[in-house]
């Protein structure tokens, strides 16, 4: 994730919980300095550790973050994901907002990695653009710790020309020659099909990338003989955790699910604030 953004929307989302300051928290007058221990309440995938430490890096700089399990790495029920070691005050007010993303991200992670783990030879499972919005950087940075790839992060990095799209040119060559000419070479093209001809053509027009729009896998295999190795293969539409491994034995190269950050379930994770280890003496000085 980028460090700059993520400090950025990690201060926005902590402003959004904390506002003028954590009524609850500030009960405690003192300087008590307490470690609390994050527990992992099932079986995942770690995706987050950044949040951890710059979330409470940007409450209390004298915050101490210990993180014991990796992005990307697996745990059981009951694992010790990571300790965090401040004020009472500190420690608790980054609380729920730390939780929210960890537990959202590491859900991700965990059905990506079960998406993946479904898949046969040299296919990829990518995510889509159906993200939440404002979370996109996180859910994405998910995906990946989970053993998965990104599409493109945004309209603005690749084109791809839709139904909705192709319907404004006579064809799909006119699509791919206007875009090649508009956004020059850097920039890659795909071309979604829901026909055989429309593969044709979009071989034809030079797309770089090709997706299979609500096939079958028979569908794909058909479609696939008219495809030359250099271009990419994309099967995308409603494909299930049950149906990943027949799609990904058609050869294609990428199979695209949307829900992997629209549909997951957020894991039970949760932080235990152990008690006091070291107070303030200056509280008894006269």
């Amino acid at each position: 994730m980028n460090p700059l953004l993520l400090k950025k929307q990690l201060q926005e989302f902590l402003i959004e919980d904390i506002g003028s300051g954590d009524l609850s928290a500030s009960l405690f007058e003192d300087h008590t300095e307490v470690t609390a221990t994050i527990i992992a309440k099932e079986n995942g995938v770690m995706a987050g550790a950044q949040i951890l430490s710059i979330g409470y890096e940007l409450i209390d700089q004298t915050v101490q973050t210990s993180i014991f399990v990796n992005d990307g790495e697996r745990f059981d029920r009951g694992t010790v994901l990571a300790e965090i070691t401040g004020r009472r005050q500190s420690v608790l007010s980054g609380e729920r907002v730390i939780l929210n993303l960890l537990q959202r991200l590491s859900g991700i992670a965990k059905l990506t990695a079960k998406a993946v783990s479904s898949c046969e030879g040299e296919t990829r499972i990518c995510d889509t653009r159906k993200t939440t919005p404002g979370l996109r950087m996180f859910e994405k940075y998910a995906v990946r710790c989970g053993g998965g790839f990104n599409h493109r992060f945004g309209l603005y990095d690749t084109i791809m020309l839709k139904d909705n799209h192709l319907a404004g040119f006579p064809s799909i060559r006119d699509a791919v020659e206007t875009a090649r000419e508009k956004c020059g070479h850097t920039v890659k093209i795909e071309v979604e099909t829901e026909t055989e001809e429309q593969v044709i053509e979009a071989v034809l027009a030079g797309a770089d990338i090709i997706m299979f729009d609500n096939c079958s896998p028979e569908e794909i295999k058909q479609r696939l003989t008219h495809v030359p190795p250099h271009i990419i293969t994309e099967a995308s539409g409603g494909i299930t955790l049950e149906e990943i491994k027949e799609y990904s034995e058609t050869g294609v190269d990428y199979i695209s699910l949307g829900y992997l950050t629209h549909s997951y379930k957020a894991l039970d994770i949760s932080m235990n604030v152990k008690g006091a280890v070291k107070h303030d003496v200056t509280k008894n000085v006269l």
